[in-house]
């Protein structure tokens, strides 16, 4: 290596941030801040906002049933085209630059066309490309290549997120700034609690529950890749000036957090549908038979709970699946009905999961039995609660929504003052 290596940075924007050339030219100067800055810069952008849903239904045009590895080469097409131009303003701009695409990193996947995963990457030419020209490399997202059939791969929806995590582990970045067009994590939605404060740090544990509960400012596979690797991540807004950018949210390891609250924040999802089979059999065997068929439709389940009856020869059990997936839930349990044996089956799609998150509840006691106190308070029936180490969440009626958002966050002093 020539000289003193540079701190190595990866900056990843979204679709909203590259959404035309005026936007590009925005990032580009975000980028050239960190250049000045003294760091070797890789950028991962995604493609232009709404684009990549038109390239899927162009796919679905041509064919209801098309072949999963065409499909990812027209996708893939979108990152191509922003990684391009925002090379193309950074020249313009006098700083040295060229696009990568997955293949020509490489960033190898497996075989899983439109949702595969990474299984490596090789830093080493983007590395070679710093030292020895100095330039920026600004990476296409979303894409990689399936090495044994050398066919473009991509990698899922919030796949560019992700690409630029593991970029970040690969190169060994300081660490990773995924811009969006909001300026953080959030202790909830500020559109229903406009008393939401923004973050200054969250755990990785946390983030991985939120994401995975219903925030919708980072892919679940994004935050594993990051815990994994270890990649200090956070989280800014590209509608910053470039010139006094806020700091945004770090998230980062539990042990670079002092005072850890003991809830973080307040996640919902509307995305979701109960499902109640009546006086089942209770007999060993039961469950396997109404969730293994459920498995193998690719359905995910996620609440689940068994009541017996005072006989204890039958039992309801209530489940909850993605609302998508509602109706085809309801035609695989039909299908197993008289495997089952259930009286009758019910559900529910007007259902919302509020959760609340907290690395803090592992040394408090009795924190989910205040929200239930509350909840009930506020006359809001609770039709299923999970917990686990580091949140619990509860099932309610959709109509409920924000007066549990709020409720729950004024609760646990979440409110900023």
């Amino acid at each position: 290596m020539s000289g003193q290596a540079k701190p190595r940075l990866v900056m990843k924007f979204g679709g909203t941030s590259v959404a035309n050339v005026e936007r590009i030219r925005n990032v580009a100067r975000h980028v050239q801040r960190e250049v000045e800055a003294g760091y070797d810069v890789a950028v991962v952008v995604s493609a232009m906002s709404g684009k990549t849903n038109e390239l899927v239904a162009w796919c679905r045009e041509a064919a209801a049933l098309h072949d999963a590895r065409e499909y990812d080469a027209v996708v893939a097409s979108g990152e191509q085209v922003t990684s391009g131009l925002l090379a193309i303003v950074l020249q313009d701009m006098g700083i040295q630059a060229r696009s990568w695409q997955g293949w020509q990193i490489p960033i190898l996947t497996d075989g899983a066309h439109g949702s595969a995963r990474i299984e490596s990457i090789d830093g080493s030419k983007i590395i070679q490309h710093f030292v020895e020209r100095e330039e920026v490399a600004v990476v296409a997202g979303f894409q990689g290549m399936h090495q044994p059939t050398g066919r473009i791969a991509t990698l899922g929806r919030g796949g560019s997120d992700t690409s630029a995590v593991a970029l970040a582990a690969a190169i060994g970045a300081v660490r990773c700034d995924i811009y969006t067009d909001v300026d953080g994590v959030y202790t909830t939605d500020p559109r229903i609690v406009p008393r939401a404060k923004r973050l200054d740090k969250v755990a990785f544990e946390e983030m991985l529950e939120m994401a995975s509960l219903g925030a919708k400012v980072l892919q679940v596979r994004s935050v594993e890749v990051a815990m994994v690797h270890k990649v200090p991540t956070y989280v800014r807004s590209s509608f910053d000036d470039p010139a006094n950018p806020q700091s945004g949210t770090l998230i980062c390891a539990e042990e670079d957090i002092m005072e850890a609250q003991v809830v973080t924040g307040i996640a919902f999802s509307r995305d979701e549908a109960q499902i109640t089979l009546r006086r089942v059999a209770d007999k060993p065997g039961v469950a396997a038979a109404i969730f293994v068929p459920l498995a193998d439709a690719n359905i995910n389940v996620d609440m689940i709970i068994q009541v017996v009856s005072d006989d204890q020869a039958t039992t309801d059990i209530t489940f909850t699946v993605p609302a998508a997936d509602y109706e085809r839930a309801r035609a695989v349990l039909e299908k197993s009905r008289e495997q089952v044996g259930f009286a009758s089956i019910a559900g529910a799609t007007d259902v919302v999961k509020v959760s609340a998150i907290g690395i803090g509840m592992r040394s408090h006691a009795g924190v989910a039995a205040r929200a239930f106190r509350a909840l009930s308070e506020k006359g809001i029936n609770i039709r299923a609660i999970t917990t686990s180490e580091i949140k619990f969440s509860v099932l309610i009626d959709a109509a409920y929504t924000e007066l549990a958002v709020r409720t729950l966050h004024s609760l646990y002093g979440l409110d900023k003052a």
